[in-house]
């Protein structure tokens, strides 16, 4: 059962790298306008995104993400070591989706990225685009509406690529992975840190929305 688990995060973590990064290879190969690729990238992502939750979350819980999976714990939903297992598989997963998304169009498997992405607009949109997700998936947990989950994370991180200037990372494992790709998705090594840490930031912003919100916040009052 552990062994299904963990597979499914690994797999799920590495379709997702694969396609964030082919996406938007592809669309630079198919057009110079950037607000068209970044749609190609978006709508790709968005759709991949609803389709892993859906078919993943019975077996796993569909996580894909480090934050998602470290909030579980801190809610005593999941022991220690299976978040351990989950966050090696997903950011295992997220580097051998990166290297495939290299692999496809011809590129070398790693390459560190060139494309630096610094400015504290970009750190506010992480956090932002981050207490988004966050909010939204444990929101919808509390309202028992988990089947919603899919389409409603597709939305967010649809729309977040838009209106955040950073195009919505939020994911460390994916932000890590995407290091190594050269590529219009790419973000190079000295930027991973920073982006990673307004990614925290905003998961704790977003936990603490989704919690004053919810059912529980209901009942204090």
């Amino acid at each position: 059962m552990k062994i299904r688990k963990v597979g499914s995060e690994f797999l799920g973590s590495a379709v997702l790298v694969m396609t964030v990064i082919g996406s938007g290879e592809m669309a630079q190969n198919l057009s110079t306008d950037t607000a068209v690729q970044l749609l190609v990238n978006s709508l790709a992502t968005a759709a991949i995104l609803y389709l892993l939750i859906t078919v993943l979350a019975d077996i796993s819980g569909a996580h894909f993400n480090p934050l998602v999976t470290l909030i579980t714990l801190y809610k005593r939903e999941v022991s220690i070591s299976q978040t351990l297992q989950y966050l090696f598989a997903q950011f295992l997963g997220a580097l051998t989706g990166a290297g495939l998304a290299n692999l496809l169009f011809d590129l070398p498997l790693f390459t560190a990225s060139t494309k630096i992405r610094n400015g504290d607009n970009l750190l506010l949109s992480e956090i932002i685009a981050t207490a988004g997700l966050i909010f939204t998936i444990f929101i919808a947990i509390d309202q028992k509406r988990e089947k919603k989950i899919p389409a409603l994370v597709a939305c967010w991180i649809g729309a977040a690529y838009f209106f955040t200037s950073s195009t919505s990372f939020a994911n460390p494992a994916v932000t890590f992975a995407r290091g190594w790709s050269d590529t219009f998705a790419g973000i190079a090594p000295e930027s991973i840190a920073p982006f990673i840490g307004a990614q925290l930031v905003g998961a704790v912003i977003g936990l603490a929305l989704s919690q004053s919100l919810g059912s529980k916040g209901k009942r204090k009052k």
